[in-house]
């Protein structure tokens, strides 16, 4: 993909699962680099996802991926040969071995010729760090590595966009160090969307952050965007403070308040997550106003 290219198109998508509305009028575009999703359980990311993935057709609405219909089954079939989903609990059988598994992914994409769907399957597992473990059973290998080998089927055939919904989920430190450092690289001439509850992972890793509760998206901005809504709204006191409407004792044995500061309030600079918890309301008793 050229830089710049529309990757998706979405004009009043609204998906509905039988009453609900899980998905409501929403409309964004997406282009390379690596955007954020991050919403409260609940809030329509996954069916969001699953949407982009073809695998839920929108209720109404207009979707364009890699400007294709996936209402059309035939185009439906060209956008997932370019598409790569790792879904938030991939289906293992656990008899395949890591490399097994990614060879039947290769399959399922039309890989048919054996040699160059087997170094296909060896270089997607290496890399995400899985060459020593590529023989191992599924059930043998721990949940981060199992998260690592649905990554690496995710990246078979070298997908123009690429959707991880809650792919650090069971990750230690160091193998989410390594997965960020990954998803950059991967952000380079592709369209990652990456839904996550880990809001210092959007930090680091990108250039867009995508807010979604209820089924709509609340806000559509940089992450700098979303940490200046809580400006002026944090600061450090001794004790909690009865006038904040969220407090938390740091490690360093200050309390840390979101809300109205009092008059001669320490205050301190806020992060993505405190921008997070005042638009959606995640903080009891107030919202913030989107501009």
């Amino acid at each position: 993909m050229t830089s710049g290219t529309t990757t998706v198109t979405a004009t009043g998508v609204s998906v509905r699962y039988r009453r609900t509305i899980a998905v409501n009028d929403v409309s964004l575009t997406l282009h390379e680099g690596v955007t954020g999703l991050l919403g409260p359980n609940g809030a329509g990311k996954t069916t969001l996802l699953r949407a982009l993935a073809t695998a839920h057709l929108p209720e109404t609405g207009d979707l364009r991926v890699l400007g294709l219909d996936p209402r059309h089954a035939r185009q439906r079939r060209e956008i997932r040969r370019h598409l790569g989903f790792q879904p938030q609990a991939p289906g293992f059988h656990p008899g395949f071995t890591a490399f097994e598994f990614v060879d039947y992914v290769a399959i399922l994409k039309e890989l048919t010729d054996r040699e160059r769907r087997h170094a296909e399957a060896r270089r997607v597992l290496e890399a995400v760090g899985l060459t020593d473990q590529r023989n191992k059973k599924m059930k043998a290998l721990s949940g981060g590595m199992r998260q690592r080998v649905a990554l690496a089927a995710a990246l078979v055939g070298d997908p123009a966009f690429l959707i991880l919904d809650e792919p650090t989920v069971g990750l230690d430190p160091e193998q989410r160090l390594r997965f960020r450092e990954l998803v950059a690289d991967l952000g380079v001439g592709r369209t990652v969307l990456l839904s996550t509850h880990q809001t210092e992972d959007v930090a680091a890793l990108c250039h867009r952050v995508l807010v979604m509760d209820h089924g709509r998206i609340r806000y559509d901005g940089t992450p700098e965007g979303l940490s200046q809504m809580a400006q002026d709204r944090v600061w450090l006191s001794s004790e909690r403070d009865a006038a904040a409407l969220a407090g938390w004792r740091t490690a360093q044995g200050e309390y840390r308040n979101i809300g109205s500061p009092p008059e001669g309030a320490r205050l301190v600079a806020p992060t993505l997550e405190d921008g997070y918890l005042l638009l959606n309301g995640a903080v009891p008793g107030e919202e913030v106003a989107v501009a």
